[in-house]
């Protein structure tokens, strides 16, 4: 008995060992992290800002991102589901497997294996998102704007809703006799919806190990921008705004927000950008890219839909978006604009534009350029307003809406964010950012669904977007 009664206790501490060692892995899957994979990976806030320092190989720099913002791409994906899900009729489970079987075999391994630690650290955290979540998520503006419009062209499905290519952003880049000091500025403001743009707030300090530092503006859980603002350390600096109207998607090219993140992150030259961008160019997410190589003080306009695209470029002179395509080849072939519609928003913008510079010729700066994008003037109306026709753009309190967006009057959309750097600051790896509308006035969600309740359905993800004050951010800074 005695014998027995240890035998007893041995298989008893062997059980125990066991479970606590089962126990012990299942809290390292679900929410115990990998400190070595973290550790030099760190967050702050600043200013409506959260800043992240990401580090080392794909996985790692993945795991990172997914762990320190679990909460944020939680509840960014969310807020993408519900918006993206309403809009298209498509549910999410059609999304995830976009995801798996359109996009993934198209992505190059270096950031299928981001995407993949960026799975893993929301796993750490005790997330249940998983890759295709994660892919999707990185998808937010090609599925529902590009690939959607091109597969219910393809399907024909009955009571298909009406999508259009989005209108985000207003931007300009200028260099020589256009600047105050004669070397590249350059200034972006992000147009989105307000839902989405109150969390599209993160800068990412991004560390690979190959390829060059960046330093960038984004959204939780995405590995490019994707509104987009960058500089890199080989003295590229990176903005763009979307071509309004533009129809065309190849299923078989590679994803935009993988060229994109890889050409700001291996290019050194803006012909090295342009490359890296047409090559498995797939047409989602069209833009005019606003580029400066701080190295030559040379800028340029880089307008790509789909089958054509085309490059302007100079070291004295200035290139500015506003959602408008330029090229009129391009225009006509892949695109519905009307360059004539002054009432559109991006006609509105593009014409202030072509005041603001000109009259601002050799003074051009970051402090002038923060001032461009709070600009309220309405070329269309002739007067100071708050509406879709101004550079910061305010949705909520336009009466007329944009009709080639599709959207309606008092849209909760606009300007939400904006950035600006000059050669200086981009040679230092600095930039100068700024949280809400670019003129610093609020969104308050609740009077704004008192007065409009035809958006009540955005009550769960509709959040306060206050003004914040313009803050710097360099690389790796710190708090």
């Amino acid at each position: 008995m005695r014998f027995g009664g240890r035998l007893v206790r041995r298989l008893l501490i062997v059980f125990l060992l066991l479970a606590s060692t089962v126990f012990a892995a299942a809290r390292q899957d679900a929410g115990q992290p990998d400190q070595s994979r973290l550790k030099p990976a760190y967050r702050f806030a600043r200013n409506g800002w959260i800043y992240i320092h990401l580090e080392g190989a794909p996985a790692d720099i993945g795991y990172q991102h997914g762990y320190l913002l679990a909460p944020e791409i939680e509840d960014g994906l969310n807020t993408v589901k519900l918006k993206d899900v309403h809009r298209t009729q498509r549910d999410w489970n059609f999304y995830r497997a976009t995801a798996q079987n359109v996009l993934w075999p198209h992505i190059d391994l270096e950031y299928q294996q981001e995407l993949q630690g960026i799975a893993e650290g929301l796993k750490a955290h005790g997330s249940t998102l998983d890759l295709w979540d994660v892919v999707a998520l990185n998808a937010m503006e090609e599925i529902p704007d590009y690939y959607i419009p091109w597969l219910n062209k393809q399907q024909r499905p009955a009571n298909a809703p009406n999508l259009k290519a989005p209108g985000n952003c207003s931007a300009f880049v200028a260099t020589g006799s256009w600047t105050k000091d004669h070397k590249p500025v350059i200034a972006h403001s992000n147009w989105t919806d307000i839902a989405t743009g109150k969390r599209w707030t993160i800068i990412f300090d991004i560390v690979p190990t190959h390829g060059y530092h960046m330093l960038t503006d984004g959204f939780p859980g995405i590995i490019v921008s994707d509104d987009d603002f960058g500089i890199n350390s080989a003295g590229l600096m990176v903005t763009e705004t979307t071509i309004t109207g533009f129809a065309g998607f190849d299923p078989n090219g590679k994803p935009e927000f993988v060229r994109a993140r890889k050409a700001l992150q291996y290019s050194s030259s803006i012909d090295r950008y342009v490359q890296i961008m047409l090559d498995g160019n797939n047409g989602g997410y069209a833009n005019d890219w606003l580029l400066a190589d701080n190295n030559t003080g040379e800028v340029a306009r880089f307008e790509i839909g789909l089958k054509l695209h085309r490059v302007w470029r100079t070291k004295d002179g200035y290139y500015a978006g506003a959602n408008y395509p330029s090229d009129p080849a391009l225009t006509k072939a892949e695109t519905n604009f009307n360059l004539k519609n002054m009432s559109s928003s991006p006609n509105a913008r593009r014409k202030r534009w072509q005041q603001l510079m000109p009259a601002n010729q050799g003074q051009i700066d970051v402090a002038l350029g923060e001032t461009f994008l709070a600009d309220h003037w309405d070329t269309y109306e002739g007067r100071e307003d708050r509406n879709l026709h101004g550079l910061c753009g305010h949705g909520e309190s336009s009466a007329t809406g944009d009709r080639v967006w599709n959207e309606p009057p008092y849209s909760p959309m606009g300007a939400v964010t904006a950035q600006a750097a000059d050669s200086t600051m981009a040679k230092d790896m600095r930039l100068q950012a700024r949280a809400g509308h670019p003129c610093g006035e609020d969104f308050i969600a609740d009077e704004f669904l008192k007065e409009h309740p035809e958006f009540e359905w955005q009550r769960p993800i509709l959040l306060d977007m206050k003004g914040n004050p313009w803050a710097e951010f360099k690389s790796s800074d710190k708090p």
